[in-house]
């Protein structure tokens, strides 16, 4: 495996893995440094229940995290700007907050990562938790607000 492949992959295992933290955090309000520290030592690259967790990009992961949870009323606005008018951020349910949350984040914060690649890597994401129509929506919603913040 090449080099560039690894880190692909370690990047696409820390995005999971960032938007499960997300996830924790906002269910049992688990401090930032707390949540970085489990998922360092007890999730990223670990074997729990027979599964292998995949090596992830620390940094990144860390990045993702951290830079959504200052972020948050930011990133709030730029993807509730983007939903259909009758609709409300709160109204969707928690993951689908939080992939849209670290997808916008990304667009917005890592100029760094070409934006094909964030959309197409948060659309795998939602896979992970949904059908199509959800992994569509991904889509454009990301698409929209990187119109807005990329331009």
């Amino acid at each position: 495996m090449s080099s560039a492949t690894a880190r692909s992959r370690s990047r696409s295992a820390a995005r999971l893995a960032a938007v499960q933290a997300l996830y924790q955090h906002e269910m049992e309000q688990t401090p930032i440094p707390t949540l970085l520290h489990e998922f360092h030592h007890h999730r990223l690259g670990a074997e729990i229940e027979g599964a292998r967790y995949a090596d992830a990009e620390v940094d990144f992961f860390d990045d993702i995290v951290s830079g959504v949870h200052a972020r948050s009323d930011e990133l709030d606005e730029m993807i509730t700007l983007r939903l259909a008018k009758d609709w409300a951020l709160n109204r969707l349910d928690r993951p689908m907050r939080q992939i849209l949350r670290a997808g916008t984040y990304e667009l917005a914060a890592r100029i760094d990562v070409p934006t094909g690649t964030i959309i197409s890597e948060y659309v795998d994401v939602a896979k992970a938790f949904y059908d199509k129509k959800e992994a569509a929506f991904v889509n454009g919603l990301l698409d929209a607000v990187a119109k807005d913040v990329r331009k």
